[in-house]
């Protein structure tokens, strides 16, 4: 399925008291969703009220960017994190920005695992099952951000939760269409009109090119830009461009 209009996401306030990282008011110009740290990987109060405040005046939605509790890793480090515990924390972290978001006249929309914890949940049940678990702690039914074919996607279709497929702008594909491991060359994409031209491909017609060469089916309602990649304004600027000038609408999934 291709789409007569895609959303495009960035992750977004990504600092800690006077450390910053994203460029989250230029951020804000371009994207139709901010997935806004909620503290655990990284942020604090008042990076997420500025984010929330920001995003509010530029009309783009707030997603909870929830991740296990790892700042000095980024996120980005996998941990053991009993389900009860994990589903607590997503639920805390969503609580948190609500009250920013609510505060600055707007709610949050949707919610996005982060990090180690996005990979995990493509594969591992019993943790795709605490985020979804943790979302229903809240007691709204928010959509989630989510690999397709990811386990997440499916336990929160059958929860009741909206799944909303991504796919990665700036990220190499395998073959099997999961996202080649940070660690590997490659797996991180700099060249900003290729990456606005897979995009183009990725929203008229569902397919990537994969690391090894080979196209790849990916259906996807949302593009992710990582706010923390290098020259992350400039790329999501040149995709915004090439989505629009191939008539594609840009515009947020809820």
């Amino acid at each position: 399925m291709t789409w007569a209009s895609i959303d495009l996401n960035a992750d977004l306030g990504e600092g800690f008291g006077r450390w910053t990282l994203t460029d989250d008011e230029q951020l804000l110009s371009v994207v139709t969703s901010a997935n806004v740290a909620c503290g655990f990987h990284a942020g604090d109060a008042v990076t997420m009220r500025r984010v929330c405040e920001r995003a509010v005046e530029r009309g783009v939605r707030i997603g909870a960017q929830v991740s296990y509790r790892d700042l000095a890793g980024f996120g980005r480090r996998a941990m053991d994190v009993p389900a009860g515990e994990l589903a607590a924390e997503v639920a805390y972290q969503i609580g948190a920005l609500e009250v920013f978001a609510r505060a600055a006249g707007a709610r949050v929309s949707y919610v996005k695992p982060h990090g180690a914890l996005y990979n995990r949940v493509v594969h591992d049940e019993d943790q795709a099952q605490a985020v979804v678990d943790g979302v229903l702690l809240t007691g709204e039914r928010l959509p989630l951000l989510c690999l397709p074919g990811s386990r997440l996607h499916a336990i929160a279709e059958k929860a009741g939760l909206p799944p909303v497929s991504e796919a990665f702008a700036d990220r190499a594909y395998t073959a099997h269409g999961t996202l080649v491991p940070r660690g590997t060359e490659g797996a991180v994409l700099s060249d900003g009109e290729a990456i606005a031209e897979r995009c183009v491909s990725l929203a008229r017609f569902g397919t990537v090119t994969s690391i090894d060469g080979k196209p790849v089916p990916v259906r996807a309602r949302s593009l992710c830009v990582h706010g923390d990649t290098p020259g992350a304004v400039g790329t999501a600027r040149r995709v915004r461009a090439g989505l629009e000038a191939a008539g594609v609408r840009v515009e947020a999934f809820v």
